[in-house]
């Protein structure tokens, strides 16, 4: 077993989302993996079991300090990194709990840089009551939000609220009721809550609050961009050519950059970003 450090969305240590990176965990059980992702204390580690090198395929399972959960792609391409540094940059599968998500690595200037494909990804409206409670807990108002983006509950492999906020200033201004928002996260099975700004149609800011795993919030979360990807799809706004660029993290100092795209004939959602080892 071998216990790595990266940092994804980022070319930087100082940026990006630390994420830990377990190889030949196959000896490891539930409590075990649980018991690593705690003492590495990131949002997110991945464990990845011993697979045939020749396809190339992997088992991956995650595990937040708290819980396991079904993907998490901050992880991901962190994961897809670490294992292209050990063999050869190429394509790649990671079997994990949310399904089959192929990952491409190749170079990208003096880093490495990882592409996942979700699972299909959804997206459907927001029961009234249900984002009442959310904007109680963020301690929002209905006039902080941007109307032209309706409130959706967002999958791609684990579910997020998409909430956007009407302005910048707003999104910067974080401070949000934590054991009300873990309760109903936890009520309504959302890993993440992404609140978004936009500045253009395919620049958008972002912030993660991810109190379900323990932690305020994520300095850049791939699953949620693959989830914010269907989003953006689902109600039409998906630029015709253009990869949509996030922006996450610059809140909090650790600045992560994701690209999305997503095609209007594939249900699933590519997201892609570098990662570099933590001392």
């Amino acid at each position: 077993m071998e216990i790595l450090r990266y940092s994804a969305f980022t070319d930087r240590p100082d940026g990006g989302n630390p994420a830990g990176v377990v190889l030949n965990a196959q000896e490891l059980g539930a409590p075990d993996m649980l018991r690593i992702a705690e003492e590495v204390g990131f949002s997110e580690t991945a464990f990845v079991f011993a697979s045939g090198a020749a396809d190339r395929t992997h088992r991956i399972r995650y595990f937040s300090p708290r819980a396991e959960v079904g993907f998490c792609g901050h992880a991901t391409v962190a994961t897809a990194v670490a294992l292209a540094e050990r063999t050869a940059p190429g394509t790649m599968i990671f079997q994990t709990n949310a399904g089959q998500v192929d990952v491409a690595t190749a170079a990208d200037g003096p880093a490495l840089r990882a592409t996942l494909t979700s699972v299909p990804t959804s997206s459907e409206p927001v029961p009234t009551q249900h984002l009442e409670s959310a904007l109680k807990a963020l301690d929002w108002s209905i006039n902080d939000l941007d109307p032209s983006f309706p409130t959706h509950v967002a999958f791609a492999g684990n579910h997020h609220l998409m909430l956007a906020a009407a302005t910048r200033q707003r999104l910067a201004k974080l401070d949000y009721d934590f054991e009300a928002m873990e309760a109903l996260s936890r009520a309504r099975n959302w890993t993440t809550v992404h609140l978004f700004h936009r500045e253009t149609d395919t620049i958008f800011h972002a912030r993660n609050p991810f109190p379900l795993g323990g932690v305020v919030e994520d300095p850049a979360t791939g699953a949620a961009a693959a989830a914010f990807g269907g989003y953006l799809r689902a109600i039409e706004r998906v630029p015709d050519s253009d990869a949509i660029t996030v922006l996450q993290g610059y809140d909090m100092g650790r600045p992560s950059r994701l690209t999305i795209r997503a095609d209007v004939s594939d249900p699933r959602v590519s997201v892609s970003g570098q990662a570099v080892p933590l001392a």
